[in-house]
C-alpha cells in the first residue's frame, strides 16, 4: 500500500455539504406575517361577520382575559427561573432542601407559600430547579402548591368568602396536602424517561446577566406559545359549555364535584381570580367549591399545554389525570372535615 493509498485511509469521509435551499423555501418569520397580513385583507369581510357575532364576541373576551391574567405571571416566573438558573448557586439548594428526596417533597411543597406565583409562573421555576439539581419530585410539589398556597391566593380566597375562614383554610390544607402527595407519588413511580431531557446548568459558565437574558429569551417564547393555545382552547371551551350544565348538576353531592372540578380544568382562570368564580357558584356545596378552588390552580388547560412544552407530552399525559384525581379525592377528604 502506498503512502496516498493509506493517507486516503486515514482520512476521514467528508460529504460534500448540502446544496443551499432556494429562495421559496427559506420563508421566514417577516414573510409568514406578511402571509397572514394577506390573508386577513382579503377575508376581512367574512372575518368581520365571524367577529360580530356573540360566541365570537365571548370567545375573544374569554381568551384576552385569560391571557391578560396569565401574562404577567408568565413572565414573572421566567424572570425568576432565569434568576435562578443564573444566579443561584447549586450549594444553595442542597443546604436549603433536606437530602433525602422524600423530606424534600414537603418542604418544597411549604416553600411554595412564600412565592406570589401563580400556574404558569410556577412551571418555568420548577423547570428551573430540575436544572439547578433540585429532585424532580420536590420540584412538582413546589410546581402545585405554589399558586394555591401563595399569599395573594389565600388573600384573595378570604376577601372572596367573606366570614368564611374556613374556606380559607381548607383551600391552604388540601392544596398542600394534594401537592405532597403527587409529589410522594412521582417518587414512587415517577420514570426519568418521561421527562423530556433538560439542558443541565454548568455552575461555572452559565452565570451572570447574559445567561439570565438568554434564558428569559428562551424561556418567554416556549411557555408563552404553549400559553396562547391553551388560552385559545379555553375560550373555546367556555363558550360551547351550556350553562344550563351547572344547575343540573348543583343538586348531587358527587356529580357536582366533579362537575366543578372539569369546570375549573375547561376555565382555566387564573389562581389569583378563581376564587372570586366559586364564590358566584353559590348553588353548589362547599366542598364542591373547594375542588374547583384546589383543582383549577394544579390542572388545566393551559397548565396541561405548558407542562408539554416544558417536560414532554409523555409526562403530561400521565402527571395531569392523576393530580386531577388526587385533588378532587383530597378536596373530597378535606371538605368532609371541614365544612
Amino acid at each position: 500500500m502506498t503512502v496516498l493509498d493509506t493517507e486516503a485511509v486515514r482520512r476521514p469521509h467528508v460529504e460534500e455539504p448540502p446544496r443551499p435551499p432556494s429562495r421559496w423555501g427559506r420563508l421566514g418569520s417577516v414573510e409568514g406575517l406578511a402571509v397572514v397580513v394577506v390573508i386577513v385583507l382579503i377575508g376581512r369581510g367574512r372575518l368581520l361577520s365571524l367577529i360580530e357575532s356573540p360566541k365570537a364576541m365571548t370567545l375573544i373576551t374569554i381568551f384576552v382575559s385569560i391571557m391578560v391574567q396569565a401574562l404577567p405571571f408568565l413572565v414573572l416566573g421566567t424572570m425568576l427561573s432565569a434568576a435562578i438558573t443564573a444566579f443561584v448557586p447549586t450549594r444553595f439548594f442542597e443546604r436549603a432542601l433536606p437530602s433525602r428526596p422524600a423530606a424534600a417533597v414537603p418542604v418544597a411543597g411549604v416553600a411554595g407559600a412564600v412565592l406570589p406565583a401563580c400556574e404558569c409562573g410556577s412551571v418555568p421555576v420548577a423547570g428551573a430547579l430540575i436544572r439547578r439539581g433540585v429532585a424532580p419530585a420536590a420540584a412538582f410539589a413546589f410546581l402545585l402548591a405554589s399558586p394555591a398556597i401563595n399569599p395573594v391566593v389565600l388573600i384573595a380566597t378570604a376577601v372572596a368568602f367573606p366570614g368564611q375562614p374556613q374556606m380559607v383554610a381548607a383551600r391552604f390544607t388540601a392544596s398542600l396536602v394534594a401537592a405532597v402527595i403527587m409529589g410522594w407519588l412521582w417518587l414512587r413511580l415517577g420514570q426519568p424517561g418521561w421527562l423530556r431531557p433538560m439542558r443541565v446548568v454548568d455552575p461555572h459558565t452559565d452565570r451572570g446577566w447574559p445567561a439570565f437574558w438568554s434564558s428569559c429569551r428562551s424561556d418567554v417564547v416556549q411557555a408563552g406559545g404553549f400559553l396562547v393555545v391553551g388560552a385559545f382552547a379555553a375560550a373555546t371551551l367556555n363558550v360551547t359549555v351550556p350553562p344550563a350544565w351547572l344547575g343540573a348538576v348543583a343538586a348531587n353531592p358527587v356529580f357536582s364535584v366533579i362537575a366543578l372540578a372539569l369546570l375549573a380544568v375547561l376555565l382555566s382562570i387564573c389562581s389569583e381570580a378563581d376564587a372570586f368564580v366559586a364564590a358566584s357558584l353559590s348553588q353548589f356545596s362547599l366542598t364542591a367549591r373547594l375542588a374547583f378552588l384546589v383543582v383549577g390552580p394544579m390542572v388545566d388547560l393551559k397548565l396541561f399545554a405548558m407542562q408539554v412544552g416544558w417536560f414532554g407530552p409523555r409526562f403530561a399525559i400521565r402527571f395531569a389525570p392523576t393530580t386531577f384525581v388526587v385533588a378532587v379525592l383530597v378536596s373530597v377528604a378535606v371538605g368532609w372535615l371541614m365544612f
